[in-house]
Order: C-alpha cells, then sequence, then structure tokens
C-alpha cells in the first residue's frame, strides 16, 4: 500500500526530533456545494531537528515511532523555497485594533448636552410640586 504524503507549516519544533506540522485542506461540502478550510495537525518525526516554525514541509505516512507520531519529515517543500509566504506583523495588527475601536468624543461635548438637561428635570419637579400644593391648599 502506498503511503500517503501531505504538505503543510510547521507551526511547533519545541520537542526534541518532533514537529508539529498543520496541513490544509479545501473540500466542496455535498449538499451545499461550498467549499470548506479543514486543518488537521500532526506530530512528525524530524531526525536532525532542522525544521523551525514557519517551515513548509512534506510529511509522509510511517510506522508508529510513538503514541503520537505516524509521520516522518521528508524534505523542506520547494514550494516554500520559490515564494515568501505572506505573514502577520504587528503593523497589521494595530491597524485592525484602530478600526475595531470606537471613535472618543470630546470633554466638551459630553459636558454641554448635560448641563442643559439638568435644569430642565428641575423645572419640571418644581413646577409639579406647585401645582400638588395649590391643589391641597384649595381643598
Amino acid at each position: 500500500m502506498p503511503r500517503r504524503i501531505l504538505e503543510g507549516e510547521v507551526v511547533s519544533d519545541r520537542a526534541n526530533k518532533t514537529v508539529t506540522v498543520l496541513v490544509e485542506r479545501k473540500y466542496m461540502h455535498p449538499v451545499y456545494k461550498k467549499y470548506i478550510r479543514k486543518s488537521d495537525k500532526y506530530a512528525a518525526h524530524d531526525e536532525h531537528n532542522q525544521f523551525k516554525a514557519g517551515d513548509v514541509v512534506q510529511i509522509e505516512e510511517c510506522r508508529p515511532i510513538s503514541k503520537s507520531k505516524r509521520w516522518t519529515v521528508i524534505t523542506e517543500s520547494t514550494a516554500a523555497k520559490n515564494a515568501e509566504r505572506p505573514r502577520r506583523t504587528e503593523e497589521g495588527a494595530e491597524k485592525v485594533a484602530k478600526k475595531n475601536t470606537p471613535q472618543k468624543e470630546t470633554a466638551a461635548k459630553k459636558e454641554a448636552p448635560k448641563a442643559e438637561a439638568k435644569p430642565a428635570k428641575a423645572e419640571v419637579k418644581k413646577a409639579g410640586t406647585a401645582k400638588k400644593e395649590t391643589k391641597k391648599k384649595s381643598k
């Protein structure tokens, strides 16, 4: 039986002789006919600890090496060598944060409507109490 070969990005290289590879696939939903992205993480054996996070590699199915490792890293993908993948930067994150934050109003705009509203409420209360007092006196 042929061994499967998958291509993905190394997301972790902390363990000794092991890398975690994220493999993304796209497939069409049978009913809705919409393309869905599915991602899986595989623990792969890296004998010489040569691959680092961010590398695009090919992994091959193999015999069980440990409880979770069933894959071996073959080589770094040629597509990764030829073209750089766009990465998230701090500048991009700052732009998104600025768009999502609401604009702050100035202190003068906030205080002006409140100052006008308070005397109006006080006048209404005084007028209401004066009417009640006149009704009591007339009885």
